[in-house]
């Protein structure tokens, strides 16, 4: 991900990391919101809860949870 380009405020998708992805895959989505809503939602679980999630971007870009947390440090996270 370039890091001048991060919309916060861009809609996104949380997955299962093993949910198959394909055809029907925005019905597979747990939850949807802005990238720095669902970051911050990803934060606050339990650590085994994270690392089997998945925040899917338009473009169908999906960030690990080693992103997610790199993603949550930036200084410029939305802290609200």
């Amino acid at each position: 991900m370039d890091d001048s380009s991060i919309n916060w405020e861009g809609y996104c998708t949380l997955h299962r990391a093993d949910d198959g992805g394909g055809l029907l895959d925005a019905t597979k989505s747990i939850r949807r919101g802005s990238l720095a809503e669902l970051v911050k939602h990803v934060m606050t679980l339990p650590e085994e809860k994270r690392r089997e999630l998945v925040i899917e971007k338009a473009g169908d870009h999906r960030l690990s949870y080693g992103e997610v947390a790199a993603l949550a440090r930036r200084e410029d996270f939305p802290v609200t």
